[in-house]
C-alpha cells in the first residue's frame, strides 16, 4: 500500500482483534482441512481406481480361463471358429454395459463380441487402457488356431459408476473442509469475544476517565489471572498514583491561589494608605507652590494607581480561581453598564460611547465583579481603536439569557491572538498603548473570569463595521427568563 494512502474499509488492518483471530483461527483450519482433504481424496480416488482396475482384469482372466474351457476347433484352412459360450457373448451386470470380444491381433478376424460394441482398439497385454468411458483390458487366449495367430480377449467395462463414487467423495471432502472452516470460524470468534471481554470493559472504563478526567476511577479486574489482568492491575496502579499526583497538584494549586488572594487583599490596604498619604501630600505640596516636588509625587501617585488596579486584578482573579464567589444580588444590567461607562468616559478622549437602551435586565450576579466585566470591555475598545472611533454597549435577552454586546468600529482584533484572546498577560497594541499607558494583559481574562463565575461564557468576533465585538452571556433572573425586550440605541 502506499505510504500515506488509508487502507481501505475491508482491509485487514481496519479488523477488530477479534476478527482477526477469528481470521486466523479460521484460515488456518482451512489450511489444515485442505492439505488433509488433497491426501485423503487422492489416496482413496487411487485405491478406488486400483480396485477397479483390479476387478476388471480378475474377472476378464476368469472369462479368458471360462472361455478356453469350453472352446472347440473345427480346422480348415486360414479359417478360425472360435464361437463363445452363451451368456460371455453378452454380459450386462447390474445395468452397467460391459463389452467383450475375442480378435486375432492382427484384428482382422473376431469371433463373438456384445452386440455393436464400440471399437475397442489394439490389444494391449496386461494393461488396463482407456477407450472413451471403457476401461479395456487384453488376455491372451490359449487356442488351437490352425493359423497360430495370437488370440486375445478383450473386456471393457464403463467408469461411470466409478467416477460418481469419486466425484461423491470430492464432494464429501469439500464440504468438509467448508463446514470445517465454518465452524472454526465461529468458534474462533466466540473465543476471542471471550477473551476480549475484559479489555473491552477497560477500553470503555478508559474511554470515562477521558470524558470526565477523573482518574479516582478504578479499572475493573478480570476474574482470571493472566496477561489482562496483569494490564488491568497495572493500568489501576497508575490510575491511583495519577489520581495521587492530582490531588497533590490541586493542593499546591489551590494553596497558590489562596495566598494569591490573601496577599492580594492583604496588599490593598498598605496601597489605600499610601495613596491618600500620596494624595494629601501633593495637595500641601501643590499649596506652597513647589512645583518640582510636585511632579514627583505625581508620578508615584500614578504608579501606585496603577499598582493598585493591578492588585484589584488579581484579586479577582484569584478569588475566581479559588471559588470564594463575593455577595450576590439581583442587579440590572442597563444600571451597571451605564455606570461603567461613566466610569470610562472621562478617559475615553474623543471616543463615542453609545448605549443601547432596553427594559430592566435583571440578573442575579456580584454588582463590582459585573461592573469591572463592563469596564473592561468598554476600556479594551476605547484602547484598540484611533480617536474618533464609536464603541457600542446593548443589552438584550435571548433564550432565558442576559447578552451583553461590546462592539467597536476599529481595526478588529489582530488574527496573531486568536483563540488566546482570554488568556492573562496577553496584551495587544493600541492608539492607548502608544501614549504610554499600557494594559497589565489581564482585562479580557478578568472578563473570562467573571463571566464563568456568574454561570456564563463570553465569546469574540467581528462587529458589522468590521471591528472587535465580544458578546457575553448570562443567566437571567428567574423571573425574568420568559421576558424579551428589544433595544432601541440612544448616546450617553
Amino acid at each position: 500500500m502506499p505510504e500515506g494512502r488509508a487502507p481501505s474499509p475491508l482491509s485487514p488492518r481496519r479488523w477488530s482483534v477479534r476478527w482477526k483471530l477469528a481470521g486466523v483461527s479460521a484460515g488456518l483450519t482451512l489450511l489444515i482441512l485442505l492439505a488433509f482433504a488433497l491426501v485423503v481424496g487422492r489416496l482413496a480416488t487411487n485405491k478406488i481406481n486400483g480396485e477397479f482396475a483390479q476387478d476388471l482384469k480378475t474377472t476378464a482372466n476368469q472369462l479368458a480361463t471360462d472361455f478356453q474351457l469350453q472352446q472347440r476347433n473345427i480346422s480348415g484352412p486360414n479359417i478360425v471358429h472360435l464361437p463363445l459360450v452363451g451368456q460371455y457373448a453378452v454380459r450386462i451386470v447390474n445395468g452397467a454395459g460391459e463389452v467383450q470380444r475375442i480378435l486375432l491381433q492382427s484384428g482382422g478376424t473376431r469371433t463373438g463380441e456384445t452386440p455393436n460394441a464400440p471399437d475397442l482398439g489394439a490389444p494391449e497385454v496386461d494393461e488396463v487402457v482407456r477407450s472413451g468411458n471403457l476401461d479395456v483390458v487384453s488376455v491372451p487366449l490359449a487356442t488351437t488356431s490352425i493359423t497360430g495367430e495370437p488370440t486375445f480377449l478383450q473386456y471393457a467395462r464403463s467408469r461411470a459408476s466409478v467416477e460418481d463414487t469419486v466425484n461423491r467423495l470430492w464432494l464429501f471432502l469439500a464440504g468438509g473442509v467448508l463446514g470445517g472452516t465454518i465452524l472454526a470460524a465461529l468458534a474462533g470468534v466466540a473465543v476471542a469475544r471471550r477473551a476480549m471481554r475484559p479489555i473491552a470493559s477497560l477500553t470503555a472504563t478508559a474511554r470515562e476517565i477521558a470524558a470526565t478526567r477523573d482518574p479516582s476511577q478504578r479499572v475493573p479486574r478480570p476474574e482470571s489471572h493472566d496477561e489482562v489482568a496483569e494490564l488491568a492491575e497495572t493500568l489501576d496502579q497508575m490510575l491511583r498514583e495519577l489520581d495521587a499526583a492530582r490531588a497533590e497538584s490541586d493542593h499546591a494549586m489551590q494553596a497558590q491561589r489562596d495566598f494569591v488572594a490573601d496577599a492580594s487583599h492583604e496588599l490593598r490596604t498598605p496601597l489605600t494608605s499610601i495613596l491618600a498619604n500620596l494624595e494629601l501630600l501633593e495637595e500641601s505640596l501643590a499649596s506652597e507652590g513647589d512645583s518640582e516636588d510636585v511632579e514627583i509625587v505625581a508620578g508615584a501617585l500614578g504608579s501606585s494607581r496603577r499598582m493598585r488596579r493591578l492588585v484589584a486584578d488579581l484579586l479577582l482573579l484569584a478569588q475566581a480561581d479559588a471559588g470564594r464567589a463575593g455577595p450576590r444580588r439581583s442587579g440590572d444590567l442597563n444600571e451597571i453598564a451605564a455606570a461603567a461607562i461613566s466610569e470610562v468616559r472621562p478617559v475615553a478622549g474623543h471616543h463615542r460611547i453609545v448605549l443601547g437602551a432596553s427594559d430592566p435586565v435583571t440578573v442575579q450576579g456580584n454588582p463590582d465583579d459585573l461592573h469591572r466585566l463592563v469596564v473592561n470591555l468598554v476600556e479594551n475598545g476605547v484602547r484598540h481603536t484611533p480617536p474618533g472611533s464609536e464603541v457600542r454597549v446593548t443589552i438584550s435577552r435571548s433564550d432565558g439569557q442576559a447578552v451583553l454586546d461590546v462592539s467597536d468600529d476599529g481595526p478588529g482584533l489582530p488574527p496573531a491572538l486568536g483563540a488566546q484572546i482570554f488568556a492573562r498577560f496577553v496584551r495587544g497594541e493600541g492608539p492607548a498603548d502608544v501614549a504610554g499607558s499600557p494594559g497589565t494583559g489581564l482585562g479580557l481574562a478578568i472578563v473570562k473570569a467573571v463571566a464563568v463565575s456568574h454561570g456564563g461564557d463570553v465569546e469574540v468576533g467581528t462587529s458589522e463595521a468590521g471591528g472587535a465585538r465580544f458578546t457575553v452571556h448570562l443567566p437571567l433572573e428567574a423571573r425574568e427568563r420568559k421576558l424579551e425586550a428589544p433595544t432601541s440605541p440612544r448616546n450617553f
